[in-house]
């Protein structure tokens, strides 16, 4: 998918000083489906193992320029695999709790087994274990007690190269 070539040119130079690197998705809603069409590389705050955007004002002001919703959202592993730790659940949830459809892309260019990956919380599972959570920073999860995974790989999602997007970096 082009946008995450783009995004990975985006977040290089973090990439090659092993910061993580975030974005925004924004979707436009037509005839019962999501059209990912932005992405919305935020002010952030970056280290190694995590990324927060700062000045999220910015963000929702061109969303709601657009009339666009945040159906998710990309971040970089630069050093690490191609998972989704604590911290990736607890931002997953909340857009998730908005948006039930959600998704998260994860981007690991050292993970020589899987570079790229879209992952959402399992329903009602994943969701209400990370409702229920209080912890805050890198923590474990349990496991649902029915065996089921916290998260899990996208099926919602599908690529169509013809839909063009848009790139707002506001760092």
């Amino acid at each position: 998918m082009r946008l995450m070539e783009d995004f990975l040119d985006l977040a290089k130079e973090n990439t090659e000083k092993d910061l993580e690197t975030c974005g925004i998705l924004g979707a436009f809603l037509e005839k019962g489906t999501l059209y990912m069409t932005t992405l919305i590389i935020p002010k952030q705050e970056s280290a190694s193992n995590s990324c927060n955007a700062t000045n999220e004002e910015e963000v929702f002001t061109i969303l709601n320029d657009r009339s666009l919703y945040p159906v998710g959202w990309i971040h970089t592993h630069p050093s690490q695999s191609c998972f989704m730790s604590s911290v990736d659940l607890h931002t997953q949830y909340s857009y998730q709790a908005m948006i039930p459809e959600a998704f998260a892309i994860v981007l690991a260019p050292t993970d020589t087994s899987r570079s790229c990956g879209l992952f959402r919380l399992t329903e009602p599972d994943g969701m209400n274990i990370l409702k229920n959570c209080p912890e805050t920073g890198f923590h474990p999860h349990k496991e649902p007690d029915n065996g089921s995974p916290v998260y899990e790989h996208c099926s919602n999602v599908y690529k169509n190269s013809n839909l063009r997007f848009e790139i707002f970096d506001l760092r």
